[in-house]
């Protein structure tokens, strides 16, 4: 799709389609209405230019500038709806809100997401303390469960920053036993995923491009542009 966009002027986000964190960081991009040039990647043949603006190697890489690197995923969310945030997931009507999602982002990001990794090899690897782990994992998915008992998000009555930071991970957790997530006793946790994976943004945001070499044509993402130019 040929546009009018100055590519240069553009920041370049590294990404991974499948990853979790950099799933996270195209959907506040896309909910912040600001375009910006995508190059998907794989891990196994990074790109020179990726691994100078981030000697990490690790997805997401949002590339300001020369001069400026954003390498976390959380902080390219913070930077997309810091600059502009049209539906509110910031919360910025409460001064304590930002602070609360975050904590509650930082305990999935590091406890849920230690015992999710354990529950997915469990599963892949046909070990005998699935249940356990699963178990592990739904202690935080309780938590979930009751927050939307209260408010159709997991914040409030609208979608915020926590809904989206954790919407991959959730996603991860469905996938390992599909039957039973389809039985557990987490019906508003399935509604509120249902309605994310079903929705025109994540059909969006999970679009498939073909991977990125120097010389490729920019492919330029956001919600009213996609494609390359």
């Amino acid at each position: 799709m040929k546009t009018t966009l100055n590519n240069n002027a553009l920041p370049i986000l590294y990404s991974l389609r499948n990853c979790p964190y950099a799933m996270r960081a195209r959907i506040a991009i896309y909910y912040s209405q600001q375009p910006i040039i995508l190059r998907d990647v794989v891990l196994n043949n990074k790109p020179e230019a990726m691994l100078k603006a981030s000697p990490k190697g690790t997805v997401p890489v949002l590339v300001l500038s020369e001069q400026k690197v954003i390498e976390e995923s959380l902080e390219v969310m913070l930077w997309a709806l810091g600059s502009n945030d049209p539906d509110n997931f910031l919360q910025s009507h409460n001064d304590e809100a930002l602070t609360q999602m975050l904590t509650v982002i930082a305990r999935f990001d590091h406890d849920f997401k230690a015992c999710l990794e354990a529950y997915k090899c469990a599963k892949r690897y046909h070990e005998g303390d699935l249940i356990q782990h699963r178990q592990a994992c739904e202690v935080h998915i309780q938590d979930l469960e009751q927050r939307l008992t209260q408010h159709q998000f997991l914040m409030s009555s609208t979608p915020s920053l926590m809904d989206i930071a954790l919407l991959p991970f959730i996603r991860q957790f469905a996938r390992v036993e599909r039957q039973w997530y389809l039985q557990s006793p987490y019906p508003r946790l399935r509604k509120w995923l249902n309605n994310y994976l079903q929705s025109p943004m994540f059909t969006k945001v999970m679009a498939k491009f073909p991977l990125w070499s120097p010389g490729h044509e920019a492919v330029i993402f956001g919600p009213s542009i996609c494609g390359k130019v």
